[in-house]
């Protein structure tokens, strides 16, 4: 009953949060929808989940801080807080920052891998997707307040640290957790010049890591060796795992390669053409790893020279195999009916 509760407040939070028009009702919608998320993280009792809720709730609050900074300090200079009457640059890069802290962008991106690798894969999902919901809608309603250059940088150093982070990684969870912050840069870099490009490249990308998540989740699959030995659980699944990955880094003709197509798009119209081969070149990066990825899921499979235990996991059954059809089928083949 209390983690049905604490679930509808989470939901009810988001909403009210994208709803509101008004910097103290979504502050306090911000705050609700903390609270609510903490149990999940810290659920488990284990001596890194209590860890990752601390570093969560000292990310989130600080970002609270600074957003109820900034909304103060805009309704102190227009007498209003209406989230539209942003003309302050002071306060409305403020406010980018608050929020952008909050979905984990450079270089406030620190809290993310850490909190991430000590949550469950379920709650890993719920802060991954979710929880980037309310502060990207926040987003979208300034985009026309905020300064281009400085969307402009902070979007460019995500997409770069966040391929270069996520090279070294074994553990799946941490992989993911760069893969995000890869992501909110191409998000946030075409924020102000094409905001509804920045909303596409959001949800297909909500679309593209929820049926990952419960992949990992339904396969047990949390390091790179489990990955190897994926294949003893459900072939289909290992390739369904595969099409994800690969669409996430953007291959096309999948579904991940649209929004990326349309953000270089939108870069060249704007004369930015040296920013968007800097991008270009940067999901390089973030490409090696899913490739790496991929590779490990797909072509280590019997016969070959792999060595590694396979790993006890639970049967998969039809009836959870099914929740993820018309996910992981949205993922793969979704790019013809998304093209303008």
């Amino acid at each position: 009953m209390s983690t049905t509760m604490i679930f509808v407040g989470l939901i009810l939070s988001t909403i009210l949060a994208t709803a509101s028009n008004s910097w103290l009702l979504a502050w306090l919608c911000l705050e609700l929808n903390t609270l609510s998320i903490l149990p999940f993280i810290s659920k488990t009792k284990h001596p890194r989940a209590i860890e990752a809720a601390t570093k969560y709730f000292l990310t989130q609050a600080t970002a609270s801080c600074l957003l109820l900074l900034a909304g103060t300090s805009n309704a102190w200079l227009t007498g209003t807080w209406d989230m539209t009457q942003m003309s302050n640059k002071l306060t409305s890069t403020t406010m980018l920052i608050a929020l952008t802290m909050k979905m984990g962008t450079v270089p406030t991106h620190f809290w993310l891998p850490e909190v991430l690798q000590g949550s469950t894969l379920l709650t890993a999902l719920l802060i991954s997707t979710w929880q980037k919901i309310a502060p990207m809608s926040l987003l979208f309603i300034m985009s026309n307040n905020i300064q281009p250059t400085f969307t402009l940088t902070l979007g460019l150093l995500s997409t770069a640290f966040g391929g270069w982070g996520g090279m070294n990684q074994t553990q799946l969870r941490k992989m993911m957790a760069y893969s995000s912050i890869a992501n909110m840069g191409w998000t946030v870099i075409t924020l102000t010049h094409e905001p509804k490009a920045s909303m596409i490249n959001i949800f297909t990308y909500i679309t593209l890591t929820t049926p990952t998540f419960l992949l990992m989740a339904l396969t047990s699959t949390k390091t790179l060796q489990n990955m190897t030995t994926m294949w003893s659980t459900s072939p289909l699944a290992t390739t369904t795992m595969a099409l994800l990955l690969l669409s996430t880094a953007g291959l096309p003709p999948l579904t991940g390669f649209l929004p990326k197509l349309i953000i270089m798009n939108e870069l060249v119209t704007q004369n930015l053409t040296p920013l968007a081969t800097m991008t270009m070149m940067t999901s390089l990066l973030s490409l090696s790893f899913y490739l790496r990825t991929t590779y490990l899921t797909t072509l280590l499979n019997p016969p070959s020279s792999a060595t590694s235990a396979t790993k006890w996991r639970q049967k998969m059954t039809k009836n959870k195999t099914m929740i993820l059809l018309p996910t992981a089928t949205a993922s793969t083949f979704m790019m013809p009916a998304l093209i303008p």
